[in-house]
């Protein structure tokens, strides 16, 4: 299983409720229609908790949400940035997203 995770912060000038509501609302029921796509979970920071014991990140301006799509393989997830879905889907994303940083992870469960 691979997972793309991407890390997003909101356009300039919209709230943090304008953000999840099209996130929610607009954007998220767009993903039924992304091929291969096994599970997408949305993930909005409520808190960030600091360490004193090591230093952050420093992810100047914050997150403001964690978007978590779940795919069977990488030729899966390519499949999907090729397809005609996914250039309408993330065009939407672009609307409401002001930046992001994306991952393509490996996942291993250790408690499930």
């Amino acid at each position: 299983m691979i997972k793309s995770i991407g890390l997003l912060r909101r356009k300039p000038g919209t709230t943090r409720e304008q953000f999840i509501d099209h996130w929610v609302n607009i954007h998220a029921p767009m993903s039924d229609e992304i091929p291969a796509l096994r599970r997408y979970v949305l993930n909005f920071i409520v808190a960030e908790p600091v360490r004193s014991d090591m230093p952050s990140l420093g992810l100047e301006g914050g997150v403001d949400g964690i978007a978590e799509l779940w795919f069977d393989d990488q030729e899966a997830y390519t499949r999907f940035r090729a397809s005609d879905v996914a250039k309408k889907w993330l065009a939407d994303g672009a609307t409401f997203i002001g930046s992001s940083q994306g991952f393509l992870v490996e996942e291993k469960v250790i408690i499930d």
